[in-house]
């Protein structure tokens, strides 16, 4: 895997021209969704509603391809919604479907709007009609969890997944079995509350994994086999590069079996939040602080994991990432997230902000740190696929033959107990993936996060 980076200045490739209103206009929190089994897309704008707080949003009519055509309005959320760091996600219903469920003719469909309630829990609604209307939300944890949320996912037997970063004593994930009727808060037992947001994702036979930040800030995930109520011990797949600060978890699956893990890490130690990190007492040059995107995948079903640096020769980010939101003195040019996905033939990609370009690529110097936020792609070109009968790319990894690179070795994960449908390895398209992540990584720059 490596990251592919535009050139300054350069044209972006041709994308089809769909918009509206809503979409066009500057707005806090925007987030974009793709339902990769339909092609259906839905935009989030977070504007302040009067009504309920709700985002102002829109969905697309897809081609499998990625062309994107209808502009349909959207309710945004239901009634009853959180005021910010919302998150859309969809896919299949349950089966058989739950009591209460009327699907409206659309299908095994369903969208999902899940938003933060500021002080503690969240609110999620589901929509039954394409993203026209949401009913009203329903908290899926109140007191358990902290407000603050991962994105939100559906698996391939339409179980729904909302990760936390602090659930009591450890990170948790709010799991849904009757679409989002109600919720069953499961910690992620062996984890510990983290300081960015956790990813969730299930592969094709319903294994979950489940990617974060420790406590004391190393990169690690879990897999569960049962919808989350037994996980595995932690696999630290940063400690091969001596991590010792990372952010911005980003999980995806494939296959049974397969998953990436892409994270912001650095080995430097410290506390990343404060405009001191990493710098030199006369605060003019960095002593450390180089964040690399790093990408930790495992073929296995996350017995064994392989973490590669794919940005090497050219960092991320250099001193401080603060996280603490709006009582961020300084250095908020990343933000909150980063997004992650597979194409048709199982390679991965990562849409990220970019903080560090220019002089500041190859310099130490502060004064060569203009903190920038330039959107970015990472596209997998070599390496194991998270569809297995793809065929592998037969380009050759770019990544420094000196940076480690050997596999994690944790505990084997329980037996399986849940997630029963077979790994297809079919090279279905996920539609309009590119373009999702050509949109993420402009939108990641504007992102932001209310402590």
């Amino acid at each position: 895997m490596k990251a592919e980076f535009p050139a300054q200045g350069s044209a972006a490739p041709a994308l089809s021209d769909v918009s509206c209103l809503v979409t066009s206009a500057a707005s806090l929190d925007p987030i974009l969704f793709t339902d990769s089994r339909t092609g259906r897309t839905g935009v989030s704008q977070l504007l302040v509603n009067p009504v309920g707080f709700n985002s102002a949003s829109a969905f697309f009519e897809g081609d499998p391809e990625g062309a994107q055509t209808i502009c349909d309005p959207s309710q945004g959320g239901g009634v009853v919604a959180g005021p910010d760091h919302q998150t859309l996600g969809g896919g299949a219903y349950p089966k058989p479907l739950p009591p209460g469920v009327n699907t409206l003719g659309t299908g095994n469909a369903a969208f999902y709007y899940c938003s933060q309630t500021i002080l503690a829990g969240a609110i999620c609604s589901r929509s039954d009609d394409g993203g026209a209307t949401f009913v009203n939300g329903l908290p899926p944890y109140t007191t358990e969890c902290g407000g603050l949320h991962g994105h939100v996912r559906v698996g391939p037997d339409g179980y729904v997944y909302l990760p936390n970063k602090s659930c009591g004593t450890t990170q948790g994930l709010a799991v849904s079995a009757d679409a989002g009727q109600t919720w069953t808060v499961q910690p992620v037992t062996g984890s510990t509350p983290g300081a960015t947001d956790p990813s969730v994702y299930a592969d094709r036979a319903g294994n979950v994994y489940f990617g974060y930040t420790t406590g004391d800030e190393r990169p690690a995930i879990q897999t569960s086999r049962d919808h989350g109520k037994t996980w595995s011990t932690p696999v630290y797949v940063g400690d091969v590069f001596k991590i010792k600060n990372s952010v911005f978890a980003e999980v995806v699956a494939g296959d049974a079996g397969r998953a990436a893990f892409a994270f912001l890490g650095t080995p430097t130690a410290g506390d990343r939040n404060v405009p001191e990190f990493a710098k030199s007492a006369d605060g003019k040059t960095y002593n450390g602080g180089e964040f690399h995107m790093y990408v930790a995948t495992t073929v296995d079903g996350g017995r064994t994991y392989k973490t590669v640096d794919i940005t090497p020769k050219d960092p991320v980010q250099r001193g401080m990432i603060c996280t603490n939101g709006t009582t961020c003195s300084a250095g908020r040019n990343l933000l909150d997230f980063n997004d992650i996905t597979v194409d048709k033939t199982g390679r991965v990609l990562i849409g990220y902000a970019d903080g560090c370009i220019d002089a500041c690529a190859t310099s130490n110097a502060v004064s060569d740190n203009k903190q920038n936020a330039l959107g970015v792609i990472a596209r997998q070109t070599s390496g194991p696929l998270l569809f297995a009968k793809s065929r592998t790319p037969t380009t050759p990894t770019t990544i420094d033959p000196a940076t480690p690179s050997t596999p994690n070795t944790p505990a084997a994960p329980p037996p399986s107990r849940g997630g029963n449908l077979a790994a297809t390895g079919l090279e279905v398209a996920t539609p309009a993936a590119a373009l999702a992540l050509l949109l993420l990584a402009g939108l990641a720059v504007r992102r932001r996060r209310t402590a």
